[in-house]
């Protein structure tokens, strides 16, 4: 049931995404540029929906949730290869997949023989890169909810407060 609902958010999130135009190339760069910030706003709205859509279900008891450890030294590494791959080929693997989905050769071959090259240097290196950043700065499974000692609800408002604060101050820039 769970994979079920996977998929039908999953195809829900891509198609939004497609007919919005947010898997062109020019809208993702234009965020990194500082001129369009639809992008931003669209991705911040998923994720407010996305936490109230889970929570909800854990609170329902339809989810079981598992918190995954923190590596604190892999995540600023994987954030900034991440990043600057997103700025340099205009996508990202959400996009990816929309660019592919709609017909697009020029995400459906790079994109997808980015995401193999990647599973394969990250499968070759493992041992080598992935074990020592594992014990550099493991923080266990700590959450913002946990850190703060509140209930993961108030993080969550606190999430969509400052998402409507940043797009009132985006729309109030043009951006």
């Amino acid at each position: 049931m769970q994979t079920l609902l996977a998929l039908l958010f999953g195809f829900a999130f891509g198609f939004l995404l497609q007919r919005a135009g947010l898997s062109r190339y020019k809208n993702i760069v234009n965020v990194f540029l500082l001129k369009d910030m639809t992008v931003l706003k669209f991705m911040m709205s998923a994720m407010a929906t996305g936490m109230v859509g889970i929570f909800l279900f854990r609170d329902l008891g339809l989810l079981e949730l598992q918190v995954n450890e923190t590596y604190v030294v892999g995540n600023l590494l994987g954030g900034a290869i991440f990043g600057i791959g997103m700025a340099l080929a205009g996508f990202c693997p959400g996009t990816v997949v929309a660019g592919a989905g709609q017909g697009s050769l020029d995400y459906l071959l790079p994109g997808m023989l980015g995401f193999l090259g990647g599973a394969v240097l990250f499968g070759a290196t493992y041992t080598q890169v992935f074990r020592p950043v594992h014990a550099m700065a493991n923080l266990g499974g700590p959450t913002l909810a946990s850190l703060w000692n509140v209930q993961p609800w108030l993080v969550i408002l606190l999430f969509v407060q400052a998402s409507v604060g940043l797009f009132l101050f985006l729309e109030a820039k043009k951006l």
